[in-house]
């Protein structure tokens, strides 16, 4: 994992405004950080913008975009990413992360969509990151995103992922569901995938649940509990990586915190365990 900046740590969970209470009451300990997608909160005052910033005060934030539109053909929005710098220069943040799609195309499409996997595509989206990381002060972390059908594919979708990342500085963010989602829909090994990334780069892990529409299709929908495949391929990635922070995603059919909670603590097992191989491998080197 990058070393030249910071960022997250530990188990952390994802930000919805049904849980400011509650995580305000939260004792300290039981969670590391939180992330939120800053367009949700850019000028938000009152109570909310209160909450925001008394949550701040007692966890690491870190930011995950859903509007940025990196691979699409409209211009980036500047206004948008200087009101994110200034967001994160406020609460502290040194993260902001979004989705490797596109979602813009003379007017927002509320969407993420594929981007085609070739030569052109990355030398697109690498100027667009560039320009991204000039205003935030800081590299972008892109997440591996999950599709549903491919426009153009002359290179593999690792081989884009690691283009990206190569040609632009960026860091990644590595999500294990939509790895998983993926393998089924588009019929690949979740290993193999998971090695063929830019691995050195990953500067945290999202984790969530998914809908099954049908054997052979699955919906990344973070409205479900995390299964076992989904926790199996997040040890594997501790295996290659080792305890990288990792980030529960709820986004709807929100349980109450506590059985959020123990998904977290689930994260937590995972990493501890890996943590404890890494001691066990010094001790016998």
């Amino acid at each position: 994992m990058p070393d030249s900046h910071n960022g997250p740590a530990g188990a952390g969970l994802g930000l919805r405004r049904a849980l400011m209470g509650p995580l305000l009451s939260l004792p300290r300990g039981e969670l590391d950080f939180l992330e939120l997608a800053p367009e949700n909160w850019i000028r938000v005052g009152g109570r909310y913008g209160r909450q925001l910033r008394q949550l701040a005060e007692r966890f690491p934030l870190v930011f995950h975009g859903l509007s940025l539109d990196i691979g699409g053909p409209d211009p980036l929005d500047t206004d948008l990413l200087h009101a994110v710098r200034r967001l994160m220069d406020e609460l502290g943040v040194d993260v902001y992360s979004e989705h490797l799609s596109w979602c813009a195309a003379e007017g927002h499409l509320y969407d993420l969509l594929p981007i085609p996997f070739t030569a052109e595509a990355v030398r697109h989206v690498t100027q667009r990151v560039q320009q991204v990381q000039d205003i935030i002060g800081a590299p972008l972390a892109l997440e591996n995103a999950s599709y549903y059908a491919q426009a153009q594919a002359d290179m593999s979708e690792a081989e884009f992922i690691s283009a990206v990342v190569s040609g632009s500085g960026c860091d990644l963010l590595l999500d294990v569901n939509n790895i998983y989602v993926n393998s089924i829909n588009h019929g690949y090994d979740v290993s193999a995938f998971l090695r063929a990334l830019p691995l050195d780069r990953v500067r945290y892990i999202h984790v969530a649940g998914h809908y099954d529409e049908a054997p052979d299709l699955k919906v990344d929908t973070h409205g479900a509990d995390v299964i076992d495949p989904v926790w199996d391929l997040l040890a594997e990635a501790y295996h290659l990586l080792g305890p990288v922070p990792t980030l529960l995603e709820r986004d709807f059919n929100l349980p109450p915190l506590p059985d959020l909670l123990r998904e977290v603590a689930r994260i937590r097992e995972l990493q501890t365990a890996r943590s404890t191989d890494n001691r066990l491998a010094l001790a016998h080197g």
